[in-house]
């Protein structure tokens, strides 16, 4: 039997309608030669600390740091899990060949390896490497099968970035917990999620620290039209109030209008990053929401691979669009003029060097039924976006007209869309609330060169303004580029490399500084709470949370993927990085602690009446050689109750309730402390 392994039953039930496996067994689908077996995501992990040695169990600043010699992985204790993994091992030790069916990126191959490796694989492997679920794709992914050979630097790199987590994490998170931290609650510091909140509390400090100083411009109205004086702002008032005397004794006189015709090209396709930016800014989704959404999309068919961070399409996607645009019959008024006729292909959409595993997401032509409403917004910004790429370009004059009063200088520019091409395809949408306002917006009078007349100047005056707080959609871009703010494309798409985090993983850090309370929300606004200000502030190691060197990181990461740097180096340095940190914390014989606030919870409609009591955060200090004591950890199955010791095992308080959530002591140790259950369940 062959033996093909999904990521989620979801994707194996797809897998196995297409490949005529139709009896269901337990754990898995037969039929046809073909066993059809699934994960739940993760089936395995790294090792804990004490299962490599038992000192390491205890919290201890004299057990840092701790580096195993050999990583090893183990079963996630769970019985589904365990009972899922004993049906696969089954089948694989009996299987004539495996087909790695698994998420076609590095996470993905990682999942699969490990459970292959633990399950003892030792019959020939290949890779399934598809970019949609429906039928036709899965067809030709099964006629174009891989050597799993040619997979092994993805799953290094995979490996490597687990490995790094896992020394960088628990070595720090124990580290600072133990020297700063209060005793309720774990400091807990991530390669990726330590210099992300260093972008928000940086910002904060600079919005904090900002002093707003005025500033005045001269403007001019001629014939109901604002010209603006091209000396710029003027910081000094007395020197705007003389130019302002001088423009008020003559009349504003017209010395040259220049009419220029331009082209405005389609919006790029979507990457995952710039899908949820788009979500953020135009319906408040979370990027945790929208990649749940378009993961969602992609199960039902009817748009592709979603966690990719290219926005082109490679070339042998092209004789599939008209295909593809036919499908979309909700979007037939948009498409019909496309249809019938060759279409555009050009060098902004179609580039085979800018795509590498996967490309842009674009709908697959399957009708979307069934959606949520969250879903059809979405899809329909995905599917208007591909629909718009092959639309001709938006064309447009731009008009400049100078003039002067006296020496002085004025211009004003506007601009006319004289055909909308693709515009049509996004209708009278609303503006995007956080741009900048724009003054070449608008059809200009006709002026004449050397007319003349009476004009109305002013004086305005205005003040700087501070930076914005990021919102989850401008934190997107900064973790994009490492923190550089950048608007253009071509620019974006070189520092790219550079990023912090991958596509897929972005929203799971933002997710985790609101969990931890490092950060919340105002509006759409990204605050950091006094937590998060204290630990980055008692951070004194600026790999730890530097944006641009953690970028440097993941490009390293990048260059295992591609086979260009060694996975054994890129582990060196960090075991060497941590060498170091812990030096450098060991050394610091200052008193400084951070102060632990509890998370607010989030009040339901039934509660917001309820008065409110306030209450103050404890201050105090935790001895060294013991973890923090701390508030009970919440249950991650039903997350009401709180975990209790049993006998045998740790339990959930709702288990009255049916609640069946256990962690057996066989596995994760009796008498471990509030702190160390918390670093378990939140890897879980």
């Amino acid at each position: 039997m062959k033996v093909c392994i999904a990521e989620k039953p979801s994707v194996a039930r797809e897998i196995a309608e297409v490949l005529g496996a139709k009896n269901k067994m337990k754990g898995y689908i037969e039929g046809n030669g073909y066993q059809v077996t699934w994960t739940f995501g993760h089936l395995c992990t790294l090792k804990e600390p004490h299962e490599y040695t038992p000192e390491w169990k205890r919290w201890s600043l004299s057990s840092l740091p701790m580096i195993p010699p050999r990583f090893g992985i183990k079963l996630i204790d769970s019985p589904s899990y365990v009972e899922q993994f004993q049906v696969i091992e089954k089948l694989m030790q009996n299987a004539e060949m495996v087909i790695n069916c698994g998420d076609a990126g590095q996470e993905g191959e990682l999942i699969q390896r490990w459970v292959m490796q633990k399950a003892g694989v030792t019959c020939p492997v290949y890779r399934l490497w598809i970019s949609s679920l429906t039928e036709e794709a899965i067809r030709e992914g099964f006629q174009k099968l891989k050597e799993q050979e040619s997979f092994n630097k993805l799953y290094e790199a995979g490996l490597s970035r687990a490995i790094g987590d896992w020394l960088l994490g628990m070595n720090a998170t124990r580290l600072y917990t133990l020297k700063y931290g209060q005793n309720r609650q774990v400091l807990s510091i991530g390669r990726v999620q330590t210099p992300t909140l260093a972008l928000i509390v940086n910002r904060q400090n600079e919005i904090a620290n900002f002093t707003p100083e005025p500033y005045w411009e001269l403007k001019t109205v001629y014939r109901n039209t604002t010209f603006s004086s091209t000396k710029g702002k003027f910081t000094d008032k007395t020197e705007g109030e003389n130019f302002l005397t001088v423009v008020k004794e003559e009349d504003f006189e017209v010395t040259d209008t220049s009419e220029k015709k331009g082209k405005e090209y389609p919006p790029r396709l979507f990457d995952l990053t710039s899908l949820q930016v788009e979500c953020n800014k135009k319906f408040a989704f979370s990027a945790e929401d929208t990649l749940k959404l378009i993961q969602s999309l992609y199960e039902k068919k009817v748009t592709t691979y979603p966690r990719v961070d290219t926005t082109f399409l490679s070339d042998d996607i092209y004789p599939k669009v008209p295909n593809t645009l036919k499908g979309m019959t909700d979007y037939a008024e948009l498409t019909a003029p496309l249809l019938g006729k060759k279409l555009p292909k050009s060098k902004k959409v179609f580039d085979d060097t800018k795509v590498t595993d996967h490309h842009a997401i674009i709908p697959t032509g399957v009708r979307p039924n069934n959606l949520s409403e969250n879903e059809r917004k979405v899809y329909d910004l995905v599917a208007r976006r591909f629909i718009a790429a092959f639309y001709p370009d938006c064309q447009i004059s731009t008009t400049t007209v100078l003039g002067k009063v006296g020496k002085v200088e004025f211009k004003v520019t506007g601009k006319q869309i004289l055909e909308p091409g693709w515009r049509v395809v996004f209708g009278a949408e609303q503006k995007d609330p956080d741009a900048e306002p724009s003054e070449e917006e608008g059809i200009l009078p006709e002026f004449v060169k050397g007319e003349r007349g009476p004009h109305e100047p002013i004086l305005g005056e205005k003040w700087t303004q501070a930076p914005k707080p990021y919102t989850e959609a401008t934190l997107l871009r900064a973790m994009e580029t490492a923190g550089k703010l950048v608007d253009n494309d071509e620019l974006r798409d070189a520092l790219k490399e550079n990023g912090i985090g991958r596509p897929s993983t972005r929203a799971a850090i933002i997710e985790t500084l609101f969990k931890r309370n490092y950060v919340r929300k105002e509006k759409k606004n990204l605050i950091a709470t006094p937590t998060g200000m204290e630990l980055i502030g008692t951070i004194q190691e600026e790999l730890l949370k530097s944006a641009e060197l953690t970028g440097l990181w993941e490009k390293k990461l990048r260059q295992i993927e591609k086979g260009t740097y060694e996975a054994r180096t890129f582990l060196e340095e960090l075991k060497q990085l941590v060498y170091q940190i812990v030096s450098n914390v060991f050394s610091d014989t200052s008193a400084r602690t951070i102060t632990i606030q509890e998370a607010v919870e989030e009040k339901s409609a039934a509660e917001k009446g309820k008065k409110k009591t306030k209450s103050k955060p404890k201050e105090k200090p935790v001895k060294e050689e013991t973890a923090p004591a701390e508030t009970k950890p919440i249950c991650p199955m039903c997350r009401k109750g709180s975990i209790l010791r049993g006998k045998t095992a740790y339990g959930c308080s709702e288990y009255k309730n049916g609640c069946s959530f256990r962690l057996d002591y066989a596995t994760y140790g009796e008498g471990l402390s509030d702190a160390q259950l918390i670093e378990i369940l939140n890897k879980r």
